[in-house]
């Protein structure tokens, strides 16, 4: 009897262990199956289509092709958040397949156009390295994310990889590497500048500011200095005429106005000095110190605590100096404006108490700089 018992276990224990593979295997049949293969097809047609320059030559599709698969991309980031057995990417497929279709279109519209793949490849090389100089000419003290310099690293590693290929002759891994690096510089610096676009919709008031400093002081035969924040100077004008020019050093959140104490912001407005701070007086070789906040901050601030855009807490910032201690290479200073000692020592012995100081985000528009 009681060996009967134990057959009955080990009978059933086994039933029970041969059931759990198919029960796992039943499970894992209900999963979802990520559309990996239609991504990756789509995103070959598009990097096809990069490489037949169907973004010059068949626009419209490229175009489309693009969007697609971007939109592509969110859906499939929807559905990997729902819970496993809930997700369903046929929307992904649809949108992925569509992509890979109108890559293709645009990839046969332009093969017609284009030019030998030696021939396109040095095209490419030349333009990313143009891109390149441009994103470091004109972003390099423009402060942006981590991410933004480690993409913009990582496309021109990539760059210089293709370049080495294509001479080589190994034009195919030439093109594969330029196609990566393509994308992530010209993002990139799309990007920038559409961030230093927002940021120049100031652009008409800085230029009213600094005809009315400039006519002050032509005016009054007197001197005036003007801060271009962009262009990293400090400008003398005596009588209506610049004089002098010295590299300066902001704040380290310096693009946009100052809005609450501790944001690191270099206010941006019509100023005057209204203390000088000599050696004995500052920790900062010599200083100049400016009347920020004034009656248009305060109305500022008044308005961003009314309207919910600044924290209850926030509290006004101020101290904001010209000083010296710069020369560092970096933006450094807690809102203020940096320059070298010797530097310093040349404005202060010009300035007084009563002197304008204007400061502008830059005296150039946009065009100009990304050019």
């Amino acid at each position: 009897m009681r060996l009967k018992k134990v057959w009955k276990r080990v009978f059933l224990s086994a039933i029970i262990l041969a059931s759990v593979p198919l029960l796992l295997l039943l499970l894992s049949s209900l999963v979802p199956e990520p559309p990996a293969n239609e991504m990756k097809h789509a995103r070959e047609a598009l990097s096809r289509a990069v490489f037949a320059n169907a973004s010059t030559y068949s626009k419209k599709q490229y175009d489309e092709a693009r969007s697609l698969y971007d939109s592509a991309m969110s859906a499939w980031r929807k559905q990997n958040d729902r819970f496993i057995f809930f997700r369903n990417y046929d929307e992904v497929v649809r949108l992925a397949e569509l992509s890979e279709k109108k890559s293709e279109e645009a990839s046969k519209r332009s093969t017609a156009h284009t030019f030998t793949l030696k021939t396109k490849l040095s095209i490419k090389i030349d333009s990313l390295n143009k891109v390149a100089d441009r994103i470091n000419r004109i972003f390099r003290t423009y402060p942006l994310s981590a991410g933004f310099w480690e993409r913009v690293s990582k496309g021109k590693m990539l760059l210089k990889e293709s370049e080495i290929a294509y001479r080589k002759e190994e034009y195919f891994h030439s093109n594969v590497k330029i196609t990566d690096a393509e994308y992530l510089l010209n993002t990139s610096y799309e990007n920038a500048a559409e961030n230093l676009k927002e940021y120049f919709e100031s652009f008409t008031t800085w230029q009213k500011w600094v005809d009315k400093t400039i006519r002050e002081s032509r005016q009054n035969h007197s001197y005036a200095i003007v801060i271009d924040k962009f262009a990293r100077k400090c400008m003398v004008y005596s009588g209506g005429s610049l004089k002098h020019e010295y590299d300066i050093e902001l704040g380290k959140n310096w693009v946009g106005h100052k809005k609450i104490n501790g944001d690191s912001a270099t206010p941006e407005g019509l100023y005057r000095i209204t203390k000088k701070l000599g050696p004995n007086r500052t920790k900062y070789h010599k200083a100049l110190l400016i009347d920020y906040p004034n009656a248009a901050d305060r109305e500022e601030f008044k308005k961003g605590l009314a309207n919910g855009e600044l924290p209850n807490t926030a509290k006004i910032g101020g101290l904001i100096e010209i000083h010296g201690s710069g020369g560092r290479g970096i933006d450094w200073t807690e809102g203020c404006v940096a320059l070298s000692n010797h530097d310093m020592d040349a404005v202060y012995r010009i300035a007084s108490v009563g002197t304008p100081v204007t400061i502008v985000g830059s005296l150039i528009d946009i065009q100009q700089i990304l050019k």
